[in-house]
């Protein structure tokens, strides 16, 4: 009997085989297509492999790990560059927190900008960002991107450094199994790292418009740099900041949220667990004994005993999780439930009584602006967990009882 946990998702005839830990979760068909896209260029393999929480993206899909040799998609890492996870355990108990947990809601969203537009930048920029961002290095090297191309605009760097953010991004206060306190949040590198995305993108289409090719490149948005251009290594140098600054931009909003904490809530101190990790990310590893550049679009390095971090959704539950360090996922899992709608159409089937009551329990925004980020909007996760069991194993199983939504 086979120990497969994967299922084949290729074409018949296909040169590039597709893996996917889908088993029991949905996979739509135009995910299906954009996933066999990929595959039919020649740099991307051995293989590629597909996450539970696979969903329809730009030019890749959500939820996927794509190897290539000697080139790379920008379209695939995506816009929201270094885009990923960060949790710490606290020595509080589910006792030390109050009933209510609104006054605790409001301090973390004014210590923290959150949404998009002016409301999610500093408006007082604090100095501690300024330090970071000079001090890490950071400064200095957007300097070296920006000299090369002038066009991406860089007057947000340090406004939106410890800031969430709109969309599915979130700060959550959980509990875990031992009802020990966690913080757990989820954002990237802001506008600025969207920015360099986005200019990229644009620079690899007019490329793809440039070369003769013998093969077919069935979407605009799979336009690539090579290995030796010049813009292959601009790129992977503004990509690479991007990956840092959204490191750093998760490290300064845990501080802010921490300190909120400290002025609401009895004394604590931080336990030794701690995580932050990427999931929109691309860099060179070694699997089989090839060097790769390994794209995770909504993926997770799940390499033998990492930790990473598979959120569920504001009304469901999360985990800490440690890998297996499976090679046919290219060391890989999911990087949380995955949509199973769209935004539009999350907002015209949920009503705002069901996302009422799909998150009575936790203290969050219970408005109609957040019903395209409603729990009936993702996938299972218990679906999602089931189905990569042989990529990770759960260390931690939280569930949230505050939710900070952009």
């Amino acid at each position: 009997m086979s120990n497969q946990h994967y299922e084949w998702l290729h074409a018949e005839g296909s040169t590039t085989p597709i893996k996917g830990w889908v088993h029991g979760v949905p996979l739509e068909d135009q995910a299906r297509q954009q996933l066999r896209n990929i595959a039919t260029l020649p740099f991307v393999g051995p293989w590629v492999a597909v996450m539970p929480d696979v969903h329809l993206g730009k030019g890749a899909t959500v939820g996927s790990v794509v190897p290539t040799q000697g080139a790379i998609i920008p379209a695939a890492v995506g816009v929201d560059i270094g885009c990923g996870m960060a949790a710490v355990r606290t020595t509080l108990s589910a006792k030390d927190l109050p009933d209510n947990l609104a006054q605790l809601r409001s301090s973390i969203e004014r210590g923290v900008p959150v949404g998009n537009g002016r409301g999610g930048d500093h408006h007082r920029l604090p100095d501690s960002i300024h330090t970071r961002l000079v001090e890490s290095g950071l400064a200095a090297r957007l300097e070296m991107v920006k000299a090369k191309h002038r066009k991406i605009r860089t007057d947000k760097v340090d406004r939106q450094l410890g800031t969430l953010g709109g969309g599915n991004h979130f700060i959550e206060v959980c509990l875990d199994e031992s009802d020990a306190v966690w913080v757990m949040l989820h954002s990237g590198s802001r506008g600025t790292g969207n920015l360099i995305g986005s200019y990229f993108i644009e620079q690899a289409r007019q490329e793809l418009g440039k070369r003769v090719l013998g093969y077919h490149v069935p979407d605009k948005d799979l336009a690539f740099f090579m290995e030796g251009e010049p813009l292959f290594d601009d790129y992977v140098e503004a990509v690479s900041w991007a990956q840092d600054y959204a490191r750093a931009n998760r490290e300064a909003m845990m501080a802010r949220v921490l300190a909120e904490m400290r002025h609401r809530l009895p004394k604590f101190q931080l336990a030794a667990m701690a995580v932050n990790c990427h999931h929109n990310y691309v860099q060179k590893e070694t699997h089989g004994g090839q060097e790769l550049l390994v794209t995770r679009k909504g993926a997770v390095s799940a390499r033998e005993g990492e930790l990473g971090i598979i959120p569920g959704s504001m009304g469901t539950r999360s985990y800490i999780v440690r890998g297996k360090g499976n090679p046919d996922s290219f060391h890989s899992c999911s990087h949380g439930a995955g949509r199973v709608m769209s935004r539009t159409a999350a907002r015209q089937q949920i009503t705002l009584a069901q996302h009422r009551e799909a998150t009575a329990h936790v203290e969050c925004r219970k408005d109609a602006a957040v019903i395209d980020e409603s729990p009936a909007a993702y996938k299972s996760i218990d679906a999602v967990m089931a189905a990569q069991t042989d990529l990770v194993e759960v260390v931690h199983t939280l569930r949230q009882v505050l939710c900070v939504k952009g």
